[in-house]
């Protein structure tokens, strides 16, 4: 933390988790002056998968810290899917595992060394207003109030609501998914479980389990629910009765590696749960002098509940339309409109994997997947396709697609 508290910047970035220092580096870069704030100290724990897929390999790459991240991280070769049967195909891809506590700091330090300024812990409380436009915010420092006047403030709070309520932006109070994680300590499993493990099965109908390989013989191991609500005309919801505890349990007792984990691994993290906000649903994207990225705006895939890739993505969007504005005046009409346009460039892929997220609600589907997969090439590659973001995930689950499954020769 500085010694005096900044009064002042161009752009404000609340939030330095990868869609926040995304946005930052790239702003600072661009000769902007950028402070990032964050309500936690870092490094911090987060809840988490840990999986970076090629999508957020290719925004490591252009945050130019892909070399550092992979030097700490666990290189993968191949996603397992795992069918409720026990048939396991491997998909191939270029994938790592490095825990959000190592990656978000890697990220949070190369903004700062782009030049953006660090202030934390520091909590978002409200915008500053002048008529409707936000030109700063109110945040909590210390105990105390600290005004921070801002031409923009760039909100990549995260899933939790309060920042976005406060900020006049969120359009669903609850989440559209739930995950629960833990890591643990086993280096003989560590070294059997080659692949990013993900299991479907009954009891996790809504969802899934997996079991990720991360460095120093830990792993991540946890279940997910997405897509398990239910939502009134304002958008309020609430999520279907479970037990997220129960559920994780019930991946412990169908997948026999994460039982073996959980007997006799060494706990490192807790089990601990988090929302998720999906689908660039949920939320505004912007109003007069903020822009919403990452998974505030709503950035992890329904199907997957994959999310760093994409949350990276929309800060980088953010910092485009921001950046191309010119640091003069930073044309408010332009930059929110090509902020909104690329992301409503995005939104077709997001429908395409809430349409694959049917596997999630009904487990038998990723047997049919898995039996044709083991038979077929072709399908095989389009699930590389898929992984690699060059296919259409939901094309595989439509009537013509599982028609073609299930004919021989097709």
């Amino acid at each position: 933390m500085e010694n005096t508290f900044p009064r002042a910047c161009e752009v404000l970035v609340v939030g330095a988790g990868p869609a926040g220092s995304a946005c930052a580096q790239m702003l600072a870069r661009a000769g902007l002056d950028v402070l990032l704030v964050d309500e936690h100290d870092f490094p911090r724990e987060k809840v988490c998968g840990d999986g970076l897929i090629p999508d957020a390999l290719a925004a490591l790459r252009r945050l130019g810290v892909f070399e550092e991240v992979m030097a700490q991280a666990r290189r993968v070769a191949h996603v397992a899917c795992i069918g409720p049967r026990g048939g396991r195909v491997d998909v191939p891809g270029t994938l790592a595992v490095l825990p959000r506590r190592e990656l978000d700091m890697i990220l949070c330090t190369a903004a700062r060394r782009a030049g953006a300024r660090w202030l934390a812990p520091a909590r978002f409380e409200a915008p500053l207003l002048d008529g409707e436009r936000v030109v700063g915010a109110r945040l909590q420092v210390n105990g105390k109030a600290l005004e921070v006047a801002a031409r923009w403030v760039v909100l990549a709070t995260g899933a939790r609501p309060q920042a976005l309520i406060a900020a006049g932006m969120c359009e669903r109070h609850t989440p559209t998914g739930v995950a629960l994680r833990a890591h643990v300590r086993h280096e003989a499993l560590a070294q059997r479980v080659q692949a990013l493990e993900i299991v479907w099965h009954p009891r996790l109908r809504g969802g899934y389990g997996w079991l990720f390989p991360g460095p120093g013989g830990v792993l991540n191991i946890g279940t997910g629910l997405l897509g398990s609500h239910s939502a009134d005309a304002k958008g309020h919801g609430r999520m279907q009765p479970l037990n997220l505890r129960q559920l994780f349990e019930a991946f412990c007792e169908v997948h026999a590696p994460a039982r073996e984990l959980m007997e006799h691994g060494e706990i490192v993290s807790d089990v601990k749960g988090a929302p998720l906000r999906c689908s660039l649903a949920g939320a505004r994207w912007s109003r007069p002098g903020l822009l919403v990225c990452g998974e505030a705006a709503g950035s992890t895939y329904a199907f997957s509940g994959e999310g760093i890739g994409k949350a990276m993505e929309t800060g980088l969007l953010a910092a485009q339309a921001l950046a191309a504005a010119g640091p003069e005046a930073l044309g408010e009409a332009r930059v929110r409109a090509r902020y909104e346009d690329a992301l409503h460039a995005l939104r077709p892929r997001f429908a395409l994997y809430e349409k694959a997220n049917r596997v999630n609600n009904h487990p038998w589907l990723a047997d049919l997947l898995i039996w044709r997969a083991r038979r077929r090439p072709s399908v095989l590659d389009r699930l590389a396709g898929v992984l690699e973001e060059r296919n259409n995930p939901g094309q595989l689950l439509t009537v013509r697609g599982l028609v073609k499954l299930l004919t021989p020769g097709l």
